[in-house]
This record gives structure tokens, sequence and C-alpha cells, in this order.
């Protein structure tokens, strides 16, 4: 029996990646948790102990919220892709990748706020965190670009907005990362921690659109 020889890669469906990023997104989220430990203490001391860990339950606040609406806007995604092509893999890879990492800048932000929450240590915390969700941000502006220069990736149905809004929320929130890392390390850390846990709810918000529509997602 002859076989044919398939060249170059291939189109695929969808479901290898959406299993795959799933497994990646709930251990993303899980690995956060790791963050959260019984505090030392004396006894009698431990209510005043599990308070001085504030940071920690911030910083969950802050990444479980981010990552919750990465996989929320990416289901979104996902239910307009009809196949993928390696573009569309290594873009999706990418904000895997990011994800998966945040755990440590999570991490770095609460044990820098708890010694200091103004301190030098704790400015460059801040810029590590929103330096990461920046490339988090990015890797959506990787993914719309890959599916504006091969529309045939999405379904028939797709709304004609969707990519276009898609990018317009993931740049957005690039820059309001960026910012809010400048925030911390110019004016006070606390004040870039805020944002952190603000702009998840915006992308909740509008994950089934903008105001004109109900375009694209992204996070």
């Amino acid at each position: 029996m002859t076989r044919t020889r398939l060249r170059g890669f291939s189109l695929s469906d969808t479901t290898r990646a959406e299993a795959f990023s799933d497994g990646v997104l709930a251990i993303a989220v899980t690995l956060l948790v790791l963050g959260l430990a019984v505090p030392p203490h004396r006894p009698g001391g431990l209510g005043r102990a599990l308070l001085a860990q504030w940071p920690a339950y911030l910083g969950y606040l802050a990444s479980f919220g981010y990552i919750s609406v990465i996989w929320l806007n990416h289901h979104q995604a996902f239910v307009r892709i009809r196949v993928m092509d390696r573009g569309l893999h290594a873009a999706n890879l990418l904000l895997l990748f990011s994800t998966a990492a945040l755990s440590f800048p999570t991490a770095v932000v609460a044990d820098a706020l708890r010694a200091d929450t103004a301190g030098s240590d704790a400015r460059v915390a801040v810029a590590l965190y929103a330096g990461l969700a920046a490339v988090m941000c990015l890797s959506w502006v990787a993914f719309y670009h890959q599916l504006a220069r091969r529309p045939g990736l999405l379904t028939p149905d797709a709304e004609s907005t969707y990519v276009r809004h898609g990018r317009l929320r993931s740049w957005a929130g690039a820059l309001a990362y960026a910012a809010a890392g400048l925030l911390g390390v110019l004016v006070a850390p606390l004040l870039a921690v805020a944002v952190f846990v603000v702009l998840p709810v915006f992308y909740f918000v509008t994950s089934e659109g903008l105001p004109e529509g109900r375009p694209g997602t992204g996070a």
C-alpha cells in the first residue's frame, strides 16, 4: 500500500490544543495555592500571623483572577477557531509559557511586600510581575495577529470584528500592566498591586465583547 507523504506543517483541529491548554491553565492556578501556607507562629499568635501574610492573599487574588480570565477568553477564542496552523500553535504555546510562570512573580511580590510595602525590593517585585503580565497580553496580540494573517482558521460565523477587537483589548492590557509597573516603581508598589487586582475584572466584564458589539476576546 502506498502512503501519502505529508509535506510541511499540516493544519490540525483544535482538540489536542484545547485539552493541553486546559491542563496547563489548571496547573498554573493550582501552583498559586502553594504560596498560601500556615505561617510560623507562637502559641496564641496564629491570628496575627495569618493577618501578617496579607500580601500572599492579595497576590493570589490578582493572579487567580488573571488566569481565570485567560481561561475564559481562551475558551471564547476556540469557539471561533476551526483549525490551527504552526503559527497559531506557537502563539498559543507562548501564552501558556507565560501563564505557567505567573506563580513565580506572585510569590516574589508577596515576599517583598511582607518585608516592606514601600521598599526597593517591593518596587522590583511589582515591575517583575507587570513585565510578565504584559508579556501574557502580548502573546494574545501574537495570537490575533496570526488569525488576521490566516482568516481561514476561523469558523465562517465568527464575528467580523473579532480579531480587531481582540487585538485592541490585548494591547490595552499590555499597556495597562506596563503602566502599573511604572506606577509601582516610581510611586508606590501597592498602587501597582491594586491595578493588578482590578484589570482581570475588566477583562471578565468584557469577555463577551466591547460595548460596540460582541467581538473577540483576549487578555
